[in-house]
């Protein structure tokens, strides 16, 4: 392998581990031994130095990470400041609910419930820390039980869980009437 396809290798495989990464794991991974895996890094380093650029390879240990360089930090916390708020979905929001009121809930009840899978939806919703896994049911194959976080509480404004409105369906004079009920316990 060239010497080029050797630092693009490296690159990719610092730029997709994210934290450190042994030199005998980088070594094993571009096929060469470890000196001569430890000179490509120190030339990589020395080169993205010359080159101003934003990045850096750090070593740690005999270990190497790729982050920024301490003199942008300013660029990313103002980046950080406005961070994207999550959108959430219709799919999103009916499985949240599902398991807002349903908790602790299996992924195959919300599905039931929903009638189609759910896998993207609980993810996102895992990933937004709006749901969290409570443990495993003592059942074959031992599903997640899911439930949400004080996360969700807070972003929509719920005290607790006792609190969620519940809609209660009553006839009167043959016309449907919809009306708020307190909802005692989640079931």
């Amino acid at each position: 392998m060239e010497i080029k396809k050797m630092e693009a290798a490296i690159e990719a495989i610092l730029f997709t581990m994210g934290n450190s990464v042994e030199l005998t794991q980088i070594a094993d991974a571009i096929q060469q031994d470890r000196e001569t895996t430890r000179k490509i890094l120190r030339n990589m380093m020395d080169r993205y130095q010359q080159e101003d650029r934003g990045i850096q390879i750090i070593e740690l240990e005999q270990s190497y990470q790729m982050c920024s360089k301490k003199e942008y930090y300013e660029c990313l916390i103002r980046l950080a400041m406005h961070p994207k708020k999550p959108a959430l979905t219709d799919v999103m929001l009916e499985t949240l609910s599902i398991i807002a009121y349903k908790q602790p809930v299996t992924k195959a009840e919300i599905e039931k419930i929903r009638g189609v899978k759910c896998d993207h939806a609980i993810n996102k919703l895992v990933e937004y820390e709006l749901v969290k896994e409570l443990g495993r049911l003592d059942a074959p194959g031992r599903p997640i039980l899911f439930g949400t976080t004080e996360e969700f509480l807070r972003c929509f404004g719920v005290q607790g869980l006792e609190t969620l409105y519940v809609w209660k369906i009553s006839r009167q004079k043959q016309k449907r009437r919809f009306s708020f009920v307190w909802m005692s316990e989640p079931s």
